[in-house]
């Protein structure tokens, strides 16, 4: 079984950027979790059902055969036969990604699922970020780590990666999706024996060296 290094955050944290980075430096794979709602949620609307209908979304679980990478350097995202990595980031999708997520038959389903995507994974160790994972999916993975930024740090990175994105706008849009995902996962709260590392002083690089000082202090590797 690979060392699972397990990272959890609210939007804009930089948790998919700086775990990748970590990943790539230890020779880890990584996994996007949030690659698989946002996925689902593009089955569900390729499918023609209403993302609000709970009962229609847990159905299109058995028709959802996705299939996603976990080399840190380049990975694609498959739903089928259709190359979905775009796709999933589309403005489209991040408005109703909750919506899919919050269904408990769906995160069910699809936590077994990353759980199978680790134990698989064939390099020493395996970065894995998303929402609930150092509670929920990975609860004793032997590195767990909260990362966060204060809220205005975390709209104004967002709003930089967004060419034509006001701040405001992204920070209202951050702050949405954090009290959708909120009514299902606490995500803002280091559990116990996680810990916090705040970015909101650090830039990328001091952020991705708080990380792996954290990860070498509880499980040592070697890069």
């Amino acid at each position: 079984m690979p060392v699972v290094v397990a990272i959890d955050g609210p939007a804009g944290s930089g948790k998919s950027s700086v775990s990748k980075e970590v990943a790539k430096r230890l020779g880890f794979g990584f996994l996007d979790t949030g690659a698989a709602y946002r996925a689902l949620a593009w089955h569900v609307q390729a499918s023609g059902i209403e993302t609000d209908d709970a009962a229609s979304v847990v159905s299109s679980l058995a028709s959802f055969d996705y299939r996603i990478g976990t080399d840190p350097t380049g990975y694609s995202v498959h739903v089928g036969d259709v190359d979905v990595t775009a796709a999933i980031r589309d403005p489209a999708i991040s408005a109703v990604v909750s919506r899919v997520a919050r269904v408990p038959e769906v995160r069910t389903h699809l936590i077994e699922l990353f759980r199978g995507l680790m134990a698989a994974e064939p390099r020493p160790g395996v970065v894995v970020e998303g929402r609930d994972i150092t509670t929920v999916v990975a609860p004793d993975a032997p590195v767990r780590i909260l990362l966060t930024a204060s809220p205005e740090v975390r709209a104004a990175r967002r709003s930089a990666e967004l060419v034509g994105s006001a701040t405001a706008a992204v920070g209202d849009e951050l702050r949405r999706r954090d009290e959708a995902d909120s009514k299902v996962v606490d995500f803002m709260t280091a559990a116990d024996g996680v810990t916090t590392v705040d970015s909101t002083e650090l830039d990328f690089e001091q952020t991705v060296e708080a990380v792996i000082e954290v990860i070498r202090f509880t499980q040592p590797v070697t890069d």
